[in-house]
């Protein structure tokens, strides 16, 4: 993994290869790589809160269909480097919602289980 010094280096290039693209006169090509115009593209700052908690910027949740209460998974890749994944939904999430609203009336009528927090497992 990069150290803080090739990662600034790297920031300094970046931002000298967008500068010249940006002061280029009309028509001159200036080389940027697919690197730097992801990074340019997706990339965003956000704050971390007094509670720990990180804001994911809404054009981003827009885009992703990200909503209240979704879950993700978060690995730390290096310090100061964190990948953050969106969890697949259980397979039949929203399956009770969508029996319910089934056209035939009383079709499907939901019964009350026990919790399972109290079971113990095998010893």
């Amino acid at each position: 993994m990069p150290d803080q010094a090739e990662h600034d280096r790297q920031r300094q290039e970046e931002s000298a290869i967008l500068s010249r693209h940006k002061m280029a006169p009309a028509g001159v090509a200036c080389p940027l790589d697919q690197r730097v115009v992801r990074r340019y593209l997706t990339s965003m700052n956000t704050v971390v809160s007094s509670k720990g908690q990180i804001i994911i910027p809404a054009k981003f949740r827009r885009q992703d269909n990200i909503e209240a209460g979704q879950t993700f998974d978060i690995e730390r890749v290096d310090k100061g480097k964190y990948r953050l994944t969106a969890t697949a939904p259980p397979k039949n999430q929203g399956l009770v919602d969508t029996l319910l609203a089934c056209p035939v009336k009383d079709w499907f009528t939901p019964i009350a289980s026990e919790s399972t927090d109290s079971l113990e497992g095998p010893s």
